[in-house]
């Protein structure tokens, strides 16, 4: 079974140009999967001026640009949108890309955002409490003609979802990592989970996690597909891949050394080397994550020399 490689684009800090440039790339080239994220400022934040485009829409700009692969979200946040609608906007995003798309959801969790836009932040167990209640509607739509609802925070009577999805039904994700709500979710509802920014090590404990709940749940672990995303910061060579690693610690600060676990550095032989870790701990996919400026070279240089080896 082939293990399955991605780019997930923070849309953040580059024009819509940059962006395509990257998707058109990613279809050419036989990536399996290409993603957005959901946020309104960049991140890490620096004055909430930088360039960050909307999710719902720049998804679909995706799917219109690439014919091949997948149109993932990674992920949607539940507080910033009604689940019905974001339902209705994911089955238009399926027809735009006649058939890839593939829709994650999470809690939520950029208080910022939230106080800035004027959306509530309630306390985490809301959060994930909304986030249940949100994906069972959101499945619901994506796999029912009518879908009626009553829950403590969301509620929908006889919800038409027209037109239908091209798929039978599309794929809903969860992400995050939280071992108590987030985990045991994904493994009620979800068809994939996706971890962000960990390393292999402990990409293998929350397996472990998420399996057990499975048990738990009464389902069964091969119907969840499992991916995780890693900080792209690879070099085409050794002397650019220490430019990358230096550029990395300098956005990131005084995070850098705790996040560095879930990034991926060095030359195109390292970069092989530790996705193979991570499919060791259990990992069916893997999404590289850009943060522009994007490094064209060192992208070309994945293509090329590292995607080949897991086909």
């Amino acid at each position: 079974m082939p293990f399955n490689l991605g780019i997930h684009t923070g849309q953040q800090d580059c024009s819509l140009e940059d962006l395509r440039r990257v998707w058109r790339l990613a279809d050419a080239s036989g990536f399996y999967w290409v993603s957005i994220w959901d946020h309104f400022y960049e991140n890490p934040t620096v004055d909430g001026k930088g360039p960050c485009f909307e999710g719902v829409s720049i998804m679909t700009a995706l799917a219109a640009e690439t014919r091949r692969v997948r149109v993932g979200s990674l992920v949607f946040c539940m507080g910033y949108r009604h689940p019905a609608l974001l339902a209705k906007a994911a089955v238009t995003v399926d027809h735009v890309s006649n058939g890839r798309l593939e829709l994650g959801v999470g809690a939520g969790w950029y208080e910022l955002e939230h106080q800035a836009f004027g959306i509530p932040f309630p306390p985490v167990k809301e959060r994930m409490d909304r986030l249940e209640e949100g994906v069972q509607i959101v499945k619901s739509m994506l796999a029912n003609e009518t879908t009626t609802f009553v829950g403590k925070h969301f509620q929908v009577e006889n919800a038409n979802c027209f037109p239908r999805p091209v798929q039978k039904p599309p794929r809903v994700w969860v992400g995050g990592g939280g071992e108590q709500r987030t985990l045991r979710i994904a493994a009620r509802y979800a068809d994939g989970w996706n971890a962000p920014y960990i390393s292999p090590e402990l990409y293998k404990h929350k397996i472990e996690v998420l399996d057990g709940w499975c048990g738990k749940e009464g389902r069964d672990p091969a119907a969840l597909t499992r991916t995780v995303n890693v900080g792209f910061w690879m070099g085409a060579t050794r002397a650019e891949a220490q430019v990358e690693r230096d550029r990395y610690a300098a956005q990131y600060g005084a995070q850098a050394e705790a996040r560095s676990g879930g990034q991926l550095f060095g030359t195109p032989k390292e970069a092989v080397e530790r996705i193979g870790q991570y499919i060791d701990a259990g990992a069916q996919g893997l999404n590289i994550a850009l943060r522009a400026p994007f490094n064209w070279d060192a992208l070309q240089a994945f293509s090329e020399e590292v995607l080949p080896a897991f086909k």
